[in-house]
């Protein structure tokens, strides 16, 4: 099949020939509006310097009595230092350089026989340099050619990328090399840095950003994570069966697996499988740092991402709001995926004015658009001004009995009874969305009458629950649902929601080395009769404290409220809203200890949900509809989410 590109060459040729056409033409009557002002790509890619240094980070993490030194691959136009212009820099700080490899090829950094970088993994250097950009990309200590040991969101981790920073507004010390004396400085650039990245990378960005520090102008998380506790727990309920040790040892490079055992042996003392907060996750929790960001923030997440789950959404979105962060955000319908692999040539503009804005300063009224971009459907995206919009209000939902057990009403009249259902560890939320209708044992379902007209949920809910327990411990489910009909990203399936075609196309120029052309992707959907909207869990145990569990007493109540993940859907009319709790969440969470039967206190147990319009909204949408339990059909849902005990925030599971 051939290949088709898009070469940046060919769109600076194509400029220049409509622009001498359009001289030629008598000039209009009314005076155009001129373009926004945009970076163009002048600088030569194939003549682009390229060099490495080694950053002291001021830190000893593998205790060798020495600061360690983060290896600092750079590539920079080398016109502008020629004609005494600075240029700010788009830098990238990963553990993946060398392990595993970064976007959906896998790329990998090489070198040549100087040790300079030659491929440098992803777009960003082909198609930002050429526009008067440095790239640079950081290897974070433990990782490829740093020193130090990896700490998983620490000190080391972040430190390996603040120290950066630092030099490069000189601030800090770099050297020609890992172990030598002689002195690099960054006399380059201006210190204006972005910071950029998808999963880890982008959790860097963002520990960078809560230290405040100077220089760092904005960052763009992609599918990151805000708090560390949160990747491994949910109020205490275990998301795997691993810790932050295993995910250490599976970056580490060879020599550094050798040197960091004691660092090893700190990340299991300090995060125990109890799900208790310790101090090793306070110190990497980046939201309570949320009053020190100084950057602006362009967040992208998956709604429908089971590694790096929207749990890390909300606390960090609402933090950033409070503190006054100029933000910007995208929401798409898929998994773990970066935007270049589900919104390519949008992605690639948008991110493009972003830093000629952010990093260049540059009035091209990218601030003055609307806040978020939320895919609605597969390829189909709607804008919002604000987000959440400004007219969404907490709504309280109650859930009733109905007509069978486990099958009752959701709606906003309270009610008295109990629902009961006994723990199912080989079951998951499409199954219990799957069998909504039907009275089964291992889970509580509450569902609306068929919708009247759309109804949208935007930001965090919560439910709360008051529940008996029949053993010491009990994990808890509560799963927000749309029933009905949809196509959408099957995010559960490999790839989690895009396939990779065979063509490629091509960002920026490119050398023998280091090519800017990278396979196609495109959506990849199914057809469903319901949709999971939202998920929270929680160890009962935890009811008293957040971050604190303790062993149940059995037929005893007791209420807590599950966190659910920030979203944003659309429940179109006709469709139903489902409230399930249940218990363990198959491949989401792991089950606890015993096998518990729980008995839920409907008087006491609701859903705060966030609609758009608030309570008049959905008692609009649910007006002169009857919240009767529908036929006991089996309805079609994504796949069930596989059983993964070793995770990794990097991509495709």
């Amino acid at each position: 099949m051939p290949i088709r590109t898009r070469l940046t060459i060919w769109r600076t040729l194509a400029t220049a020939a409509a622009a001498a056409l359009l001289a030629a033409l008598p000039a209009p009557a009314a005076t155009a509006r001129p373009a926004p002002p945009q970076s163009r790509p002048v600088h030569s890619y194939e003549n682009a310097v390229r060099e490495a240094v080694w950053v002291d980070t001021g830190y000893d993490g593998d205790g060798d009595g020495a600061d360690d030194r983060v290896a600092v691959d750079i590539v920079r136009p080398r016109e502008p230092a020629r004609q005494g212009r600075k240029v700010p820099v788009i830098m990238d700080a990963s553990p993946y350089y060398s392990c595993c490899g970064r976007g959906n090829e896998s790329q990998k950094k090489t070198y040549d026989a100087d040790g300079d970088v030659v491929g440098m993994p992803l777009h960003y250097d082909n198609y930002f340099v050429p526009r008067g950009y440095a790239f640079v990309g950081v290897d974070l200590a433990g990782t490829n050619r740093s020193d130090g040991c990896v700490d998983v969101g620490g000190r080391s981790d972040v430190q390996s990328a603040k120290a950066v920073v630092d030099w490069l507004n000189g601030r800090a010390k770099a050297y020609t090399s890992r172990t030598g004396g002689e002195s690099a400085r960054a006399t380059w650039t201006n210190g204006k840095t972005g910071m950029i990245g998808k999963s880890w990378d982008g959790t860097i960005a963002n520990g960078v950003a809560a230290t405040g520090v100077e220089g760092l102008e904005t960052i763009v998380p992609i599918a990151a994570i805000s708090s560390w506790y949160d990747y491994y727990f949910s109020q205490g309920a275990p998301l795997y069966d691993s810790g932050p040790d295993w995910l250490s040892d599976y970056v580490n490079s060879p020599d550094a697996r050798a040197r960091c055992g004691a660092v090893q042996q700190r990340l299991v003392d300090g995060a125990p499988r109890s799900g208790d907060l310790t101090r090793l996750w306070s110190e990497r929790d980046y939201v309570k740092a949320a009053s020190k960001v100084r950057a602006s923030v362009f967040l992208v997440h998956g709604m429908q991402d089971l590694n790096v789950r929207t749990q890390h959404v909300g606390p960090w979105w609402d933090a950033l709001a409070k503190n006054g962060v100029d933000r910007k955000i995208w929401l798409s319908q898929t998994g773990h995926v970066d935007p270049f692999d589900f919104r390519r040539a949008e992605w690639v503009d948008t991110l493009h004015r972003w830093f000629d804005h952010e990093l260049l300063g540059y009035d091209n009224g990218i601030d003055r658009e609307p806040m978020a971009d939320v895919e609605r459907h597969p390829d189909q995206w709607e804008t919002s001004s604000s987000w959440p919009p400004r007219t969404t209000a907490p709504t309280t939902l109650r859930p009733a009995d109905g007509d069978r057990p486990g099958v009752g009403t959701l709606g906003l009249r309270p009610d008295r009874g109990t629902e009961t259902f006994t723990d199912d560890p080989a079951l998951s939320e499409t199954d219990w969305a799957a069998h909504i209708d039907a009275s089964t044992p291992e889970k509580a379902g509450f569902v609306t009458g068929p919708l009247t007209r759309d109804l949208r949920l935007s930001g965090a809910s919560r439910v709360t629950v008051t529940a008996r327990s029949s053993t010491p411990t009990a994990h808890l489910s509560a799963v927000l649902v749309d029933l009905g009909p949809d196509t959408v990203r099957d995010y559960a399936a490999e790839g989690e929601g895009i396939t990779t075609l065979t063509d490629r196309t091509c960002w920026g120029p490119r050398t023998e080395g280091d090519s800017s052309c990278y396979l196609e992707t495109a959506a990849k959907t199914t057809d469903v009769d319901h949709t999971v909207v939202s998920r929270g869990w929680a160890d009962l145990g935890n009811h008293a404290s957040r971050w604190q569990g303790r062993p149940l007493t059995p037929g005893k109540a007791y209420t807590m409220t599950l966190d659910l993940a920030a979203t944003d859907h659309v429940v179109p009319a006709g469709h139903r809203l489902a409230l399930i709790v249940a218990g363990t969440d198959r491949g989401l969470i792991d089950p606890p200890a015993d096998t518990p039967t729980l008995t839920l206190d409907l008087a006491r147990t609701s859903a705060s949900v966030p609609f758009v319009g608030g309570a008049d909204a959905f008692a609009r949408a649910t007006a002169g509809t009857a919240a009767t339990a529908a036929a006991p059909t089996p309805l079609d849902g994504v796949t069930a989410p596989p059983r993964t005990p070793h995770r990794v925030p990097k991509g495709a599971r």
